[in-house]
């Protein structure tokens, strides 16, 4: 591993603050006072929360104007004199102008104990932005402090996996987020996906009270490398949330502590769909451009996770254990998943995976897999060993009533994968059944963030996933006293974070996990619907350790068949991406292979 910062190990302060709109002097010297006591308490690096100079909630260009300031400028300054006397890091958010052009951003400068270090402009717009200010154009820049390589984003930055994958690929330890964070409970699962897909800490300031209607979520919080929370605060109201920054533990990209490398593991040459953004056009004009691939038509449709622990070898029992699975998916499921290698089992070795692997044109597996669709008129995605003209591949496979549609071959491969299969050649393939447009995965490549993003960007409408993952476990989060509106989750909540359920959101797609169970198996397959703030969710949860099968009903149907007026094939997320800024994430050797080398 390249060296460590001069001061690898430290204590770190996210700031929660509810600014009151356009009182500048209020609000600065409310932050300065709590940044003051952070820094007395040994914080080395302290975040102070999305626009807490000004208030958020503007009206238009011309109310913002009495508020914005330059950067560095006279409220910048009062910053860094505290970072001066206490020799910490500081990172303050407002309404920018630029001196030239006279252009507004909303933006967040770094200030040190030598002062002004730089900053960052918004490049990811929430709906308040475009009211008054331009998409950030300074892109996503990484500075190298005593105190390890910081980065940072704002607030709807962090929903779009790319806007942490950059900073991160050129080398950022610490992600510093100021946020005005709203609409649900936080530590919200997507700052969780972004942190633990990263390997990077994650320091959110975010705001707690009300303006304008707006309902901010406050749980401003610290959290670790492996997207466990380390430090969050429940309360309503101003509050200073410690943690400890360990960068060592920030550059080791293990997967659980084990031999993959969430880095090393990546295949670039294979992201190329990233650098496109064609939900930028009406997607049923795009995807039935030419006449070629159109989305299928809308449609209501049962999908169907089915969990087990297959038995290696056995794969006459396997099949016989997954048509049971079938049958208690009830008659009306029109997709159903199985886990990685459920026909085959996990092979221990090579010489076993040999034995087990099938040829797909030979192999009892398709056929009996098409005597079920048929008969059932359910369309089956499962995982396998393959072998094909004597190479061996751990593969998903999609079966309908006419037999074989379409395989996939798993891209990236844990250790354990390496000791028997290749990597897979095939692409991220796309296969359009009446349910809509399929996308396949496997396990591990559930990860990374790239093999989804690039599915959906293709057009898909629910991703499948046939897994044999030990984790990571899903996270669970105790009540907020944030007055959210009915029927937002305000209490426990055991379900709130799954990382499959963190690629449905990230990708607008609804997402089939299945995964085995027993042995070191975690389980824990599920269903997962493509929206963010719906609630109650649109989920299913199977348990830890047993057979089982859950469902969820998808809706690809549109009210105008011109446009969609579905989210799900309109993919609004999708399409507010900046591909322009992406192109770090297929830099084949990015700078931070030199750090974690």
């Amino acid at each position: 591993m390249a060296s460590l910062p001069k001061i690898p190990v430290y204590k770190a302060a996210a700031v929660q603050f509810g600014p009151k709109l356009c009182d500048i002097e209020a609000n600065v010297n409310r932050q300065v006072e709590m940044d003051r006591e952070a820094a007395k308490a040994g914080a080395k690096l302290i975040v102070n929360t999305e626009m807490g100079n000004s208030g958020y909630c503007f009206y238009n260009r011309e109310e913002v104007s009495a508020v914005v300031e330059t950067i560095p400028g006279p409220s910048t300054a009062k910053f860094e004199e505290v970072s001066r006397s206490f020799g910490c890091w500081i990172v303050v958010n407002l309404p920018e102008v630029d001196a030239n052009t006279g252009n507004y951003y909303n933006a967040f400068c770094l200030v040190g104990p030598e002062g002004y270090i730089g900053k960052y402009r918004k490049i990811h717009p929430f709906v308040a932005e475009p009211k008054w200010a331009k998409d950030g154009d300074l892109g996503f820049p990484v500075w190298q402090t005593d105190i390890g390589n910081i980065a940072g984003v704002i607030c709807m930055d962090g929903f779009f996996n790319e806007s942490i994958k950059v900073p991160m690929l050129k080398g950022a330890d610490v992600i510093v987020y100021p946020t005005n964070w709203l609409l649900e409970k936080c530590p919200c699962p997507t700052w969780i996906t972004r942190t633990f897909e990263n390997g990077v800490y994650w320091i959110a300031a975010d705001r707690y009270n009300l303006e304008r209607t707006v309902q901010f979520s406050g749980g401003s919080c610290i959290l670790n490398p492996d997207g466990t929370i380390q430090a969050h605060t429940q309360k309503h109201g101003d509050d200073i949330i410690y943690g400890e920054i360990d960068i060592a533990k920030a550059r080791n990209k293990s997967f659980m502590g084990g031999p993959e490398n969430k880095v090393k593991d990546r295949r670039p040459d294979q992201y190329y769909a990233l650098m496109r953004n064609p939900y930028k056009w009406n997607p049923f004009t795009y995807f039935g451009l030419y006449d070629h691939e159109p989305l299928p038509d809308g449609k209501k449709s049962k999908l169907v996770a089915a969990q087990m622990a297959s038995v290696p070898g056995n794969v006459k029992d396997n099949l016989k254990k997954m048509e049971s699975l079938l049958s208690k998916a009830g008659g009306d499921a029109d997709l159903i998943v199985f886990p990685e290698l459920a026909t085959t089992g996990i092979p221990k070795n090579k010489s076993q995976a040999a034995d087990l692997a099938e040829d797909l044109a030979t192999g009892s597996t398709v056929k009996k897999l098409t005597e079920l669709s048929k008969k059932t008129e359910t369309y089956i995605v499962t995982g396998i060993a393959e072998n094909a003209n004597g190479d061996l591949y751990n593969s998903a496979i999609l079966v309908g009533p006419e037999g074989l549609i379409g395989k996939y071959r798993k891209l990236h491969l844990t250790s354990s994968d390496k000791t028997w299969a290749l990597p897979g050649d095939l692409g991220l393939p796309y296969f359009d059944i009446p349910a809509g447009r399929v996308g396949l995965l496997v396990g591990y490549d559930l990860v990374m963030s790239e093999p989804a993003r690039c599915l959906s960007i293709d057009g898909c409408d629910v991703i499948c996933v046939p897994a044999a993952l030990k984790g990571p476990p899903p996270i669970t989060l105790g009540p907020t006293e944030i007055p959210f509106a009915d029927p937002i989750i305000k209490g426990d909540d055991p379900h709130h974070w799954h990382l499959a359920k963190g690629r449905a959101f990230d990708n607008s797609t609804f997402l089939i996990f299945s995964n085995q169970h027993g042995d070191t198996m975690m389980g824990l397959s599920g269903v997962f619907a493509n929206f963010p703030w719906e609630f109650p969710r649109n989920e299913a949860w199977a348990s830890k350790d047993k057979d089982e099968v859950v469902s969820i009903f998808m809706d690809t149907t549109s009210e105008n068949k011109n446009y969609p007026t579905n989210n799900l094939r309109a993919k609004d997320f999708v399409s507010m991406r900046q591909p322009y800024w992406y192109g770090m994430m297929v830099e084949k050797k990015p700078p931070i292979l030199d750090l974690i080398s």
